[in-house]
């Protein structure tokens, strides 16, 4: 059965609150955690949620109640996980650019490991933890030079990408690694991209995964663990009867192509797939306009709000929440208040005949939306509404 985000009773609350407006619906994060878990602890693997994909309170708490990890990109999401109840020794961290600020507080706080995404990052984290007495666990974040076939924009495993070690400099790596005292290798890491819907990427990633892997261990490395990223997309086209990735078949891809020695442990960095089919953008329309060629519906929600159309060019489900009879139906062109003309949602979007004040859902924003959202044109939003 399709999942019913919106009923009656909820779109009359709506129409009682400011908007715009980030709307989750906490019992389909529940449900996606819980289905999540169950898919991933069958082969006794670990999950590490992404921060970067959404750090509201609410949905970090819930994460970190169901017992996933926490994967960072910045001392500021360590500090963010860390206050959010993520235990320390469940926290990566990853990112191309750590400040020496940022690598110390993470030391002091002796998390799982740094991923790792040059030779001199790990000549920077040995100094730093030798300044203060620690030993730093670390993965080196390999770049497979894998296609992970999505946007452009969202794709970091190729070697034009500025992520990770490229393959040739591994004999250099390896020889940094054996002269630093204040470092422990702990395994490889990869993320080739994100919103990945061909699972062929994933088998191909394995493939380069199990080459490196037993690299590192005939040159007498043992490799602790194996933590292949994340990436898993979303249908963004069918929210409701597809509310829920398959994580079962997800996982399976891994534990089929995958090869793990015994002393190996295997870890995911997952978030979208988690926590963006639960949120939603409400907003209202302010003005249409009607012409020869288009039709515009202008929203008081913009490009501030949600900015992945403007920058990926990505596709939102767009509804309208006030008049669901789809009989009289016209394009519009559903765009924001923004003094921009990237400021767009949609472009000859089908919806049925729209007016001033009709609430708008662009559905499927519960990652990347919020924690994407800027100042610019200082248009306001209102507060977060919950569904539980």
């Amino acid at each position: 059965m399709p999942y019913k985000q919106f009923n009656d009773v909820l779109i009359s609350a709506f129409e009682q609150r400011e908007t715009p407006f980030y709307f989750y619906d906490m019992d389909l994060l529940r449900k996606t955690l819980s289905s999540c878990s169950i898919a991933y602890t069958a082969y006794n693997y670990h999950v590490h949620y992404a921060m970067k994909a959404n750090f509201n309170p609410k949905i970090t708490e819930s994460i970190q109640q169901a017992g996933f990890g926490a994967d960072c990109v910045s001392g500021g999401e360590v500090k963010k996980a860390i206050e959010a109840g993520f235990l320390p020794s469940k926290i990566v961290f990853a990112g191309v650019g750590k400040s020496d600020a940022e690598i110390k507080y993470a030391l002091e706080q002796d998390i799982f490991a740094f991923n790792v995404e040059s030779i001199q990052e790990l000549e920077v984290i040995n100094s730093l933890a030798s300044a203060i007495n620690k030993k730093a666990k670390v993965a080196l974040r390999i770049n497979p030079n894998v296609d992970a076939k999505t946007h452009a924009n969202i794709t970091t495993g190729l070697d034009e990408n500025k992520f990770g070690i490229n393959a040739w400099e591994l004999p250099d790596a390896i020889a940094v690694l054996q002269k630093l005292d204040n470092v422990e290798f702990l395994g490889i890491h990869f993320h080739i991209g994100s919103q990945i819907l061909d699972v062929n990427v994933f088998k191909s990633l394995c493939v380069k995964v199990n080459e490196f892997s037993s690299w590192f261990e005939e040159r007498g490395f043992t490799v602790k663990v194996l933590n292949v990223g994340g990436g898993l997309g979303i249908d963004y086209h069918e929210p409701d009867s597809s509310a829920m990735v398959d994580f079962d078949s997800f996982f399976k891809i891994f534990h089929d192509f995958l090869e793990v020695k015994p002393h190996q442990e295997v870890h995911f960095e997952l978030g979208r797939s988690l926590v963006a089919p639960s949120g939603s953008l409400i907003s209202r329309v302010l003005y249409v306009k009607t012409g020869i060629k288009k039709n515009f519906l202008i929203l008081d929600a913009g490009m501030t709000h949600l900015m992945r159309p403007a920058l990926y060019q990505a596709y939102h489900q767009i509804e309208n929440l006030s008049n669901q009879n789809k009989k009289d139906a016209l394009k519009y062109d559903v765009v924001g208040p923004i003094c921009e003309s990237t400021d767009v949602f949609g472009k000859e979007v089908e919806l049925p005949i729209s007016e001033r004040g009709d609430l708008i859902a662009i559905r499927s924003t519960g990652a990347y939306g919020e924690v994407l959202a800027s100042d610019y044109n200082l248009k306001s939003r209102g507060p977060d509404f919950f569904k539980e």
